[in-house]
């Protein structure tokens, strides 16, 4: 009888590489982009060292570099000049990311342009649709009314020349009611990549800062999935499969690379996204020289794709791609 023989450890660094199960490549990473209507100047994001909000005139030339470094895809966030409770800079064909996303791509046809649908950096209140009251005497997301909205938001940016837009403001049937009003207006051919998961995560403050969407009352729990709640994640992703999502997303990557993996197995390419306070936790202490920065940022992207993401959104994909080389 013979003992199981224990898989010998590859200690030769020629041989490692080959047998790598994992590997990380540029084509995997979506850079984020700030776009910011009321600047006339690149505005350096405090809480995201080596970020920035871009004006309208110079996010072609942004997008430019990235092309160069290697990044063919990049998702776009917009801060208006106009705010109002209603959100009607959000779908207006003059606004922020509809100038950006026309000028990216006349300049790149080639760019994957995928724009963020929500209401939060577009309404006077900061919340994610249009809210109204609730049988508690208090103000609440109203679903029905915001689905509306995201209707129109997604089909002025489908009109501008998106290649894919990304609802984040998990409302209840946002997929369906999308992707029936793309069709609709004749946009079959654009991707909706769902929020389908997007937890309520104390991570998202650098992003609210730099995107000025904090909120004025309440909070988004009620929209947003509780971090306890794997099963329900899962779920909640299933239904915007069946609704017609092309692309899922697990936000934020890093903590929950168990529901990553979960979803990954529905058969639909996942994107994963690196929020802003992940970055921020690994920029604060690369700069206090407690971990090397490129080593960490590397390993996060990497253990994030062996999770299951055929997709990462990260605020690293820039300088990652430069490692990467």
């Amino acid at each position: 009888m013979f003992l199981q023989r224990r898989m010998r450890r590859v200690r030769s660094r020629t041989i490692q590489p080959l047998l790598c199960e994992t590997t990380l490549t540029r084509n995997d990473l979506v850079a984020p982009l700030f776009v910011d209507e009321t600047t006339a100047t690149e505005k350096p994001i405090v809480s995201m060292p080596g970020q920035f909000r871009y004006p309208v005139d110079g996010i072609a030339g942004i997008a430019g570099k990235m092309w160069d470094r290697g990044i063919k895809a990049v998702l776009l966030f917009g801060i208006p000049a106009h705010k109002d409770e209603a959100a009607t800079s959000a779908y207006d064909p003059e606004g922020v990311v509809q100038q950006a996303v026309r000028r990216i791509k006349a300049a790149y046809p080639g760019m994957v342009v995928i724009t963020d649908v929500c209401a939060c950096e577009y309404t006077s209140h900061g919340h994610c649709g249009i809210v109204g009251g609730n049988r508690c005497g208090g103000k609440d997301l109203l679903n029905d009314e915001s689905l509306l909205l995201m209707n129109r938001i997604a089909a002025s940016h489908a009109e501008a020349g998106a290649d894919i837009v990304a609802p984040s403001c998990m409302l209840d049937g946002m997929v369906r009611s999308i992707r029936m009003a793309l069709d609709d207006e004749g946009y079959e051919d654009v991707l909706i990549m769902s929020y389908s998961t997007k937890f309520s995560s104390a991570l998202y403050g650098p992003f609210r800062e730099a995107a000025e969407s904090g909120y004025s009352f309440g909070d988004r729990s009620t929209y947003q999935m509780n971090p306890a709640n794997g099963r329900e994640a899962y779920l909640e992703s299933k239904l915007d499969m069946e609704e017609g999502a092309d692309i899922l997303m697990v936000k934020p990557a890093g903590p929950y690379l168990d529901v990553l993996a979960e979803i990954a197995t529905l058969g639909l390419p996942v994107a994963a996204y690196q929020v802003s306070g992940e970055y921020a936790m690994i920029k604060a202490a690369a700069e206090r020289g407690w971990i090397d920065e490129k080593a960490t940022v590397l390993e996060s992207l990497t253990c994030i794709k062996r999770a299951g993401a055929d997709l990462i959104i990260t605020y690293f994909a820039c300088d990652a791609c430069g490692w990467l080389k």
